[in-house]
């Protein structure tokens, strides 16, 4: 893959992400959207699109994102959004 395919393809997971923050939790603190357009991991950015999908909180959520590359498995009654 190109380089500037990758970098589309960041952009655009970043935006996903982003945006379904804001469906989901509303508001989204400058803080966040400035650490999640400094991830470069297209891997990290799908699970965390799942887990903003998924997540009963922001809190739950927030915890998620600190995971970074460690976490790979959404589990739980944290990630049961219809709960």
């Amino acid at each position: 893959m190109f380089s500037f395919e990758k970098d589309a393809m960041l952009v655009n997971d970043r935006e996903d992400l982003i945006a379904v923050l804001r469906m989901r939790f509303g508001d989204i603190p400058g803080e966040m959207i400035e650490e999640i357009y400094q991830i470069d991991d297209m891997n990290t950015l799908q699970r965390l699109i799942l887990a903003a999908a998924n997540a009963v909180s922001w809190s739950v959520f927030k915890e998620e994102m600190q995971a970074g590359n460690e976490s790979f498995r959404l589990l739980g009654e944290g990630f049961n959004p219809i709960g």
